[in-house]
């Protein structure tokens, strides 16, 4: 454990949840743990009991907070679970799906567990639209877009720009489908979950309108992605939205944790549940003060985002790593450029540089 986690709390240690099992984290409360054929190997997904009321009338069940990807794999594991309701969902249904927002593996199964359990998606109307988009392959959201984006901030090499190529159906992969239909979650509207209050935060910089969830009954918050305990939250430029400056977007963002208790039990999608909330929150504005520190040290001389990802990123990337690598260097450079502390010129190889000023 390094220094910045040994000023977190850990709960339950290292327990964790096997996979095809649940385990109670607080009352009405069930931690499922799905693995991902990625670096960062899982996902933590969430069961609230709950009572709500459909066309079928009043139903007492579970409502899923994320999913998993769509796999084989991510499906098995959820059938151990349907298998044998008694044993791991105390016989109760799934009377409701949300998703935190619409990264794969967070929606990727969505429309599966949707209609095996005849429910509604629900999302912020930001991330419903974004996942529609991507998995609809629509121009400019699709995989083909990444290549000219990626080759204008400085990716020249051509073994790595085959390997880019051949991710252009990554998303469309992992989330085939979305349901055609959903209910939106809307900050400033509390969401009712098993009798009990849940707040919804958005938050921006790492997807379009990401939706955390806070109890303050249970002193919980379902933090998705934008709170985690070991890793930085990817912050980047993508090439839909070529001009955007998502480091400024998620610093703000995590303003609007700090009300909230500093004992609050955080349920992270990667990694363990910790406490230790305005901590963290501290951790995450110093780690971003730093790279841009050293990012803006680097633009002394003329600097593509690709020039700057070994400054960030001090370990060798495979093409799923470099793709987030480079949008992040992209992000702290237009963080930088938007502050007034950098220019920026397209170079004649049509290269964009990033120059101190």
């Amino acid at each position: 454990m390094n220094l910045l986690e040994q000023q977190l709390h850990y709960p339950f240690g290292d327990t964790l949840p096997d996979t095809g099992k649940t385990m109670e984290i607080a009352p009405g409360v069930l931690w499922i743990r799905m693995g991902l054929p990625f670096a960062l190997n899982h996902i933590n997904l969430w069961l609230l009991e709950d009572e709500i009321e459909t066309e079928r009338g009043h139903v007492h069940g579970w409502t899923v907070v994320d999913c998993g990807i769509a796999s084989d794999a991510t499906r098995d594991a959820w059938e151990i679970l349907f298998g044998d309701l008694h044993s791991h969902m105390r016989g109760l249904p799934i009377v409701r799906v949300i998703a935190t927002h619409c990264h794969p593996d967070h929606i990727g199964l969505a429309d599966w567990l949707c209609s095996r359990w005849n429910v509604q998606l629900w999302m912020t109307a930001g991330e419903y639209a974004f996942a529609r988009m991507m998995s609809a392959s629509l121009p400019g959201a699709d995989g083909t877009a990444m290549f000219p984006h990626f080759r204008r901030h400085g990716l020249v090499d051509t073994v790595m720009q085959e390997q880019i190529q051949e991710r252009k159906s990554h998303y469309t992969r992992l989330v085939p489908t979305v349901p055609t239909a959903y209910r939106r979650l809307q900050e400033g509207r509390d969401l009712v979950i098993g009798q009990k209050q849940w707040q919804v935060i958005t938050g921006f910089g790492h997807s379009p309108e990401h939706a955390s969830l806070y109890c303050a009954g249970l002193n919980l918050l379902i933090s998705g992605d934008m709170l985690l305990p070991r890793i930085s939250t990817n912050v980047s430029v993508f090439a839909i939205e070529p001009e955007a400056n998502p480091v400024q977007q998620y610093l703000d963002s995590l303003l609007k944790y700090l009300p909230l208790p500093e004992d609050v039990l955080i349920l992270p999608s990667h990694g363990k549940p910790f406490k230790g909330l305005h901590t963290r929150v501290q951790q995450l504005q110093d780690h971003h003060a730093e790279r841009l520190a050293e990012v803006q040290t680097a633009c002394t001389t003329p600097q593509s985002a690709m020039d700057i990802v070994p400054i960030m990123f001090r370990r060798p990337l495979d093409s799923h790593q470099l793709t987030f690598a480079i949008g992040e260097a992209l992000a702290h450079l237009h963080k930088l450029w938007y502050d007034g502390k950098l220019s920026r010129n397209m170079g004649t190889d049509g290269v964009m540089r990033f120059t101190t000023r």
